[in-house]
């Protein structure tokens, strides 16, 4: 199953039902804005997988961390109207690492698209981020990934299976090569609406 098709099903009706507990907010629009948000920080984890550092790195965390074992806990981390505080925690850390300076660029790029204020925003994008990674970790194992290079064939994989995800993910990277504002995240903005079939 791919990630789009995970978020869709009980898992990702779970995470976001975790969501809107924390952040107070409608299960739907907690939902369509993971569905946003999970392009936007594939986008940016494929960018660092084509840099020979940051795809170490990357290789690194999947392998010694981000196992996938966190989409066997769902009901724990993302039950009982509250989402683990750990992983939230875990999540602000990822970002850090995935956006560097530009997090509060992908926050607002997603704000924009879903309506939300810029803190909920930021908060979905964390909690958002250690289920991607976990994804990815249990695709790096599934299909033996022995090196670093082989993370952007398992991304790319990943996204090709949605053409719209993957225009998606294609505008964050340039986003990320950009200052940031202007008329990316417009057409951020404007394919984010076909999430939300507006």
């Amino acid at each position: 199953m791919d990630l789009m098709d995970l978020l869709q099903g009980p898992v990702g009706q779970m995470v976001a039902e975790g969501v809107s507990s924390q952040l107070g907010k409608d299960k739907s629009l907690s939902q369509s804005a993971l569905q946003a948000a999970i392009p936007m920080l594939m986008g940016a984890l494929k960018k660092n997988a084509s840099d020979p550092d940051k795809a170490t790195g990357l290789f690194e965390a999947l392998m010694n961390k981000h196992d996938g074992s966190l989409l066997d806990n769902v009901m724990d981390i993302f039950g009982g109207g509250s989402v683990n505080e750990e992983v939230v925690e875990d999540g602000d850390k990822i970002l850090g690492h995935v956006f560097g300076e530009k997090k509060e660029v992908a926050a607002t790029a997603l704000a924009k698209q879903t309506g939300l204020d810029l803190g909920s925003a930021m908060d979905i994008l964390k909690m958002a981020a250690p289920v991607v990674m976990g994804y990815l970790g249990k695709q790096a194992r599934s299909t033996q990934v022995q090196q670093p290079t082989d993370l952007s064939n398992i991304i790319g994989n990943v996204l090709g299976s949605h053409q719209e995800a993957a225009q998606h993910a294609s505008l964050m990277e340039r986003l990320l090569d950009q200052d940031g504002d202007g008329s990316i995240i417009d057409d951020l903005f404007n394919m984010g609406r076909k999430f939300f079939g507006k």
